[in-house]
């Protein structure tokens, strides 16, 4: 299973344009789920990340367009519409934040590609805002998640047995991640009912490596 890590960095007020890799039958696809409004650094950073893995990304969305980020003059192109993607064909889906998810989750088209992608058991990353499209799905109950502060409460209301943690990174049955530009530590802690034990479950700190268990 990939994991994904990453932290936000400043504003850049620069456009970059997306860099495709060499492709090959073997190699592993995302998708790159996002609209207007997107967070620059948390789509462009998995991006490249991925990009220099060898891993071909289509990024996807409500709508084919042109999208501009809501922190920075950065663009991205949505190639296709999650109507014109199968997510047989994709290994891994990762959701970036911003202004973005809170729109994408009004969309029926969206929130069952979610859903759908999700019960094949494949990766999925939600960075910072994007587990509003997660709650939307019905995906966060006995869940193990963080994400940025303003959206701890909203998480809680969604899933009475969800576990939320202060963390830069959670990888349960989905990997949550917070923005390393608004801070990992400012989510705060919240004690749920006890859940089933999970075997996928870590917890991982601020610089993106697993926290040592106390002994």
């Amino acid at each position: 299973m990939l994991a994904v890590f990453f932290s936000a960095c400043g504003n850049s007020g620069q456009q970059t344009e997306k860099t495709e890799p060499q492709k090959s039958d073997n190699m592993k696809k995302a998708a790159v789920l996002t609209g207007e409004g997107f967070q620059d650094a948390e789509a462009y950073m998995p991006m490249g990340y991925m990009t220099n893995h060898d891993v071909e990304i289509t990024v996807i969305g409500a709508e084919k367009k042109e999208v501009k980020s809501y922190n920075s003059d950065f663009t991205i192109k949505i190639e296709k519409t999650v109507d014109e993607v199968s997510v047989e064909d994709l290994d891994i889906l990762v959701m970036p934040g911003g202004k973005a998810p809170a729109t994408l989750r009004e969309n029926e088209a969206v929130v069952k590609f979610v859903k759908d992608f999700y019960e094949t058991g494949k990766p999925v990353a939600a960075i910072c805002h994007a587990p509003q499209i997660l709650i939307r799905a019905g995906l966060m109950e006995g869940i193990t998640a963080t994400s940025y502060k303003s959206v701890k409460e909203e998480m809680l209301e969604a899933a009475r047995k969800l576990e939320f943690e202060k963390a830069a990174m959670i990888r349960d049955q989905i990997d949550t991640l917070q923005s390393g530009k608004h801070g990992g530590g400012s989510s705060g802690s919240a004690k749920s009912k006890p859940k089933r034990k999970r075997k996928s479950k870590a917890v991982y700190n601020a610089k993106g490596l697993p926290k040592r268990k106390r002994s």
